[in-house]
């Protein structure tokens, strides 16, 4: 049935049709990326806080220059790729859908979250890897004094760490999708808005 001419659309309406852009199967296919590389880029983060814990806790000079090395074999190739691969895939999927990116609070934290631990991953723990390979051929044999090792032992174990904080949280956010919507400002039928509250109306309002 259609609209006679003269029908005023909801308020709301704009916003769901705008929020239902990717079709069933592009959605699915979306959803499956972000999940299988946001899995990955946890276990990578667990695997590099693994490897950090054994070399920060090790007197074996052997193991912990093994624990550094693959600590970069790991990290070199994987954390620039999953990371961004999260990051992208995540806002595709909230512009994509009636979440949207900034809709709801939980989305909008899971947003900063994911962002501020891809930053840590692709340039704190890259540069920290980095360190600690220099470290370990620097001494291929024998023992490595402290004084060398400097703060790489702690800063190996701190960055990996604060990352997978913040990814596990971002989980806790997807499962349970606390704090609701954001609000936004509405214009009440019958009453003329004062000047500028066209601006300030939510997508879908009438502004005039």
């Amino acid at each position: 049935m259609r609209p006679s001419p003269g029908a005023v659309p909801s308020p709301g309406a704009g916003r769901r049709s705008a929020g239902r852009r990717l079709s069933p199967g592009a959605r699915k296919r979306l959803v499956v990326l972000h999940v299988v590389v946001s899995v990955s880029w946890l276990a990578l983060m667990l695997c590099l806080l693994t490897l950090a814990v054994t070399a920060l806790t090790t007197d074996d000079a052997d193991r912990l220059r093994t624990a550094y090395r693959a600590m970069g074999l790991l990290g070199d190739p994987l954390i620039l790729p999953l990371s961004l691969l999260t990051l992208l895939s995540g806002v595709a999927l909230g512009l994509g859908t009636s979440w949207g990116l900034f809709r709801y609070y939980w989305v909008s934290t899971k947003f900063w979250l994911t962002l501020g631990a891809m930053a840590a991953s692709v340039f704190a723990l890259t540069d920290r890897l980095h360190d600690a390979a220099r470290v370990a051929d620097a001494h291929p044999t024998g023992p490595i004094p402290v004084a060398d090792l400097g703060f790489v032992r702690y800063n190996t174990v701190i960055v990996p760490a604060v990352a997978l904080s913040l990814y596990l949280f971002n989980v806790i956010l997807s499962v349970y999708k606390p704090w609701g919507r954001r609000r936004t400002a509405v214009v009440r039928p019958g009453r003329i808005p004062r000047a500028g509250a066209g601006a300030e109306a939510g997508p879908g309002s009438d502004g005039r």
